[in-house]
């Protein structure tokens, strides 16, 4: 690298990082990938009586902690009891204290969604009337900025590390098949491998504390930790952990045994074998993000974890090869450059990743969209745009790399004549020119850093030895120098040069943007929420809207264990067929069994019904019955009966909007 282009590549560089670091900085740490869809009771609303529990159900599957349902009265005291619990599907509850006050409660929610995201928010409801609340809503957060900040930041560098480490490992085996000059890659290899290793352990730690408190303090809890080893996440990071163990080995024989190897035969052996090897082994670090986000949710899981891993193995492949390359034309020594068929051969795997990249991407963005508008309506698309962009950028890039390429081939049969000529000439004239050498010798012994005194006391000593070896490292000095200014000069090396650092440029912060986009709602999942909150808006202004039904009634028979309370779930509440679900659970949340369980549907503003409904058994505190006919909407009153023993039996009540 030239002196004057040395400061600029450190500028660009600093940029570059420091406007992904600025990305980092406003990723949101604490991006919800599961979303509340619904609740009860619902945000903002009024209900006449203290209601026996509140549950919340969310878009997906999410793990609770015995602290991931509070409810807080108007003073901010906690008010809920016992844990929460899955009651149905998607939908958790927990208990509360009976006969609780009029006044506005605060509902605070911190749940993991199955994609490892932290996901946490709040929102009121009143019983009776509206009231001043001390609890401040907008202050629930999964992070208090620097865990969230340091994750963020630890993702990064883990994405970075394997891209360098996978990508420039296969670009020394598939394009660079040199046996020297191969150290300045070598480092820049190890160095991902470093980065990874560094970035996993330190997600390991940080793991605990970004799901809970969020306190930097919690970063070296023991306790926690061995909380997080018990969940996806953390078997993701352990099984990456062990995989970068064989991905040390696999480094150490490609710059080991396989760079001194000289035999044709048997370094052709040992690259198919590192090639499978080196194919398995990034494969299974690919896996540790697959199946512990975006790809191992949702909709397709199956089809899509193995969609992501050839998804980073492609970026991996271009990115990381493209900043070996970059080491390469930049670092190599001026004896042994990057050759033009290792930049060719780069050349065809960055296309062929391009093209991979193209049809996984596709695939994901329909999985995780799901409609056009969600490219410009949510967040998730809106940087789905700028990668998408930035992407095409660096193809428009690569293709300007493409032809310096092809320039650089056509260029080679005239340098090599040019070379053999020089050659030949040197030959014809190597007695005068060793004359010529030493004479240049004699004069530039000082110049090379020895005293006069110094030359003529080792002359003494060893009179030819000592001046042969002299003369040769000045020699060899020389000639490093002219080939590094001959390669230097060569314009079509320079322009080849200039536009890699480009695309390594864009690549940091394309990067930056991926990260981010890894710690974003999906679209459509966000769509849906608000699909949700729209539906629950509208069914409550507007007696025809339909919608998911819950009925959380408390009973209590007079008898032995006589007390608890009873859940219908009607889908969708809408007239015709519905399929309805009840729960019974003891007042600590647990399912229990009861002789008899019935429910009545009564239109009385139409004298219609009573109408009988005899749920079947399901499991452990759970019935269920499909078909159950709604004949016209209205406020229907739902009456359950619930049976304890033989003589202990009560009705509850409870009316609603159905249709």
């Amino acid at each position: 690298m030239t002196p004057t282009i040395a400061p600029r590549v450190r500028t660009l560089v600093l940029l570059l990082l420091a406007a992904a670091c600025a990305l980092l900085a406003g990723a949101g740490p604490a991006s919800a990938h599961a979303a509340v869809t619904g609740s009860d009771p619902g945000q903002g609303a009024v209900v006449d009586k203290a209601p026996a529990r509140i549950s919340l159900t969310f878009s997906e599957q999410v793990a609770m902690s015995d602290d991931s349902l509070r409810v807080l009265d108007p003073e901010g005291k906690r008010v809920d009891t016992g844990k929460p619990s899955n009651v149905s599907g998607t939908t958790y509850a927990v208990p509360l204290h009976s006969g609780l006050p009029d006044g506005t409660y605060t509902v605070a929610y911190q749940v993991v969604s199955a994609d490892s995201h932290p996901v946490a928010g709040a929102y009121t409801f009143s019983i009776g009337a509206p009231s001043k609340t001390s609890v401040s809503v907008s202050g629930q957060s999964a992070d208090d900025g620097v865990v969230g900040w340091l994750y963020g930041f630890g993702r990064y560098v883990s994405y970075a590390g394997f891209i360098v480490m996978a990508g420039g490992a296969a670009f020394v085996l598939a394009c660079w098949r040199r046996g020297s000059g191969v150290r300045p890659v070598q480092r820049f290899v190890v160095s991902g491998w470093v980065a990874l290793t560094a970035a996993t352990l330190a997600l390991l730690l940080l793991r605990g504390s970004f799901t809970g408190s969020g306190k930097v303090a919690d970063v070296f809890d023991l306790s926690l930790l061995g909380q997080v080893l018990q969940t996806k996440t953390g078997a993701a990071l352990v099984s990456r952990l062990l995989l970068l163990a064989a991905a040390a080995l696999f480094i150490a024989v490609l710059f080991g045994a396989y760079d001194k190897r000289e035999d044709a035969q048997e370094k052709r052996d040992l690259t198919f074998g590192l090639s499978i090897g080196g194919v398995v082994v990034a494969a299974g670090l690919a896996a540790s993000w697959a199946m512990s986000e975006h790809a191992s949710v949702g909709l397709q899981a199956g089809i899509a974890m193995p969609v992501d891993v050839l998804h980073l193995l492609a970026v991996a492949a271009w990115l990381g090869g493209l900043g070996a390359l970059l080491v390469a034309l930049y670092r190599a020594p001026a004896d042994t450059p990057v050759d033009r068929a290792a930049v060719r051969r780069f050349s065809q795997i960055a296309f062929g990743s391009v093209l991979t990249l193209i049809a996984t991407g596709t695939y994901q963005s329909w999985r995780q969209l799901g409609s056009w508008s969600a490219f410009t309506d949510t967040r998730y698309g809106q940087l789905l745009l700028a990668k998408i962009g930035l992407v095409v950028v660096m193809v428009g890039v690569a293709w300007i790399s493409r032809r310096w390429t092809g320039r650089l081939a056509e260029a080679a049969p005239v340098e090599a004549a040019a070379v053999r000529e020089k050659e030949r000439v040197g030959a014809g004239a190597e007695p005068a020119g060793d004359v010529a050498t030493a004479d240049a010798g004699d004069k530039a012994a000082p110049a090379a850093g020895e005293s006069d005194l110094d030359t003529d006391s080792d002359s003494h000593e060893h009179p030819g030895t000592e001046r042969a070896a002299q003369l040769a490292r000045q020699q060899a000095a020389r000639d490093a120098a002219r080939q590094k200014r001959m390669r230097d000069a060569d314009p079509n090396r320079f322009g080849l040069r200039r536009s890699v650092l480009t695309e390594a440029g864009i690549a940091v912060v394309l990067l930056a943007v991926t990260t981010v986009l890894t710690q974003t709602e999906p679209g459509r999942t966000e769509q849906e929420a608000k699909a949700a909150s729209s539906s629950s808006a509208s069914a409550s202004s507007d007696t025809g809207a339909s919608g998911a039904l819950t009925l959380n009634m408390p009973f209590d028979t007079g008898g032995e264990d006589g007390k608890g309370i009873v859940t219908i779930d009607l889908d969708p509440a809408r007239v015709g067929d519905n399929e309805m679900h009840v729960f019974v659970e003891r007042p600590n949340g647990r399912a229990f069994d009861i002789p008899e369980v019935k429910v009545e549907f009564t239109l009385k503003a139409k004298d219609i019904g009573p109408l009988p409904v005899v749920p079947d058994h399901i499991a452990t505190g759970h019935w269920s019955a499909n078909g159950v006919q709604i004949p016209m909407a209205g406020d229907w009153q739902v009456d359950v009966t619930v049976r304890t023993s033989d003589i202990d039996e009560v009705t509850v009540s409870k009316n609603a909007q159905i249709g």
